[in-house]
Parts: C-alpha cells; structure tokens; sequence
C-alpha cells in the first residue's frame, strides 16, 4: 500500500504543480488551443492521481494481481496521455499524437482491472 500511496501523492503533486505552470507559466506564451490541451493532459493527471488511491487501498484489503496492474495501468496511462498532451501544450509539436490514445486505452485498462478488484473484496458484514 505505501508504495502506491507515495505514487499517488507524488503525482498528485505533480498534477497541481503542472495545472498552475500553465495557468501562470504559459497563458500568454502559447495559442490557447495548445494551453487548453495541456490543461486536459493536468486534469487527467490529476484524476488518475486519485485513481492510485484506490489502488492503494485495493492492495491494502487483498493480494491480487489485478489492483497491482490497475496502478501499473494508471501510471501509464498518466505518462502517454497526460505526458503527450503536456509535450503538444508546450511544444505545439504533434510528434508524440500517436501516444495519446494509447494512455487513454491504458487508463480504461486501468479502470477494468479496479472493477475486476472490487469483485475480489471480502463481502461487508
């Protein structure tokens, strides 16, 4: 559980830092459109960041595979998706467009496997 709990903070972090770089580091310096895609590429971040949350917890109440992969799957997703959009949003360079939706494919991967946890869990009293 610590481990995903410290990746889940730390990209949390991340998030935050990244989200206020573009609202007082780039307006101004790039188009809009390319601000506006580097602020979905945040917003993702941060999503996904909270995801790792739940993978946290997941690991915490069972040992399966599943939880492990749903992070994995996350952390991905947050690299290609929100990575590439960061790239686009401050390069304005389409070189990396291809690896958007393959960290969209990796975050529904991810939301999968969580779905496929939870059906793990021990019943509630």
């Amino acid at each position: 559980m610590r481990f995903w709990l410290f990746i889940a903070a730390a990209n949390g972090f991340l998030a935050v830092a990244l989200g206020a770089f573009a609202a007082h580091g780039l307006k101004g310096k790039v188009p809009e459109a390319d601000l506006t895609i580097f602020e979905t590429g945040a917003r993702y971040h941060m999503y996904h960041a909270l995801a790792l949350v739940i993978v946290a917890w997941l690991t915490s109440q069972i040992s399966s595979g599943l939880a492990q992969g749903a992070g994995w799957a996350f952390l991905l997703g947050i690299v290609l998706f929100s990575g590439s959009l960061y790239f686009l949003g401050i390069t304005g360079s389409r070189a990396l467009v291809l690896a958007t939706p393959l960290g969209g494919v990796a975050f529904l991967a991810g939301w999968a496997l969580i779905a496929l946890s939870a059906l793990r869990l021990p019943p509630s009293p």
